[in-house]
């Protein structure tokens, strides 16, 4: 399992937000679970940031567009080039909120 190899010290999820596609939703929703549960089931600390905290963590605007994410990311990375999946920026960016938010963040 990932979780094992890379053993996290923490884990940071986006709190769930269901847009108009139902099917995504579930299927985030069902995959955030699976998340929540190992990591409760590791003792791993668990933490919930909105869309808007973590777009406010980022860019310092918490209504920043996903582009606007996305070169933050970048600049805060200092990475040349991103993955291609956005999905995978996206837990960049939730990442990187969790580190400027430590201190204040409620373990779930």
């Amino acid at each position: 399992m990932i979780i094992d190899e890379y053993k996290p010290e923490a884990i940071s999820v986006e709190e769930l937000f269901f847009n108009q596609n139902i099917k995504t939703g579930i299927n985030v929703a069902q995959a955030r679970g699976i998340v929540l549960v190992v990591g409760c089931k590791r003792g791993i600390p668990t933490f919930e940031y909105t869309p808007l905290q973590i777009k406010q963590a980022v860019t310092g605007y918490g209504r920043a567009d996903k582009i606007q994410v996305q070169k933050m990311v970048k600049s805060i990375l200092k990475v040349e080039k991103l993955p291609k999946l956005d999905d995978i920026t996206d837990s960049m960016a939730i990442a990187i909120c969790h580190a400027h938010s430590q201190k204040f963040a409620v373990k779930l």
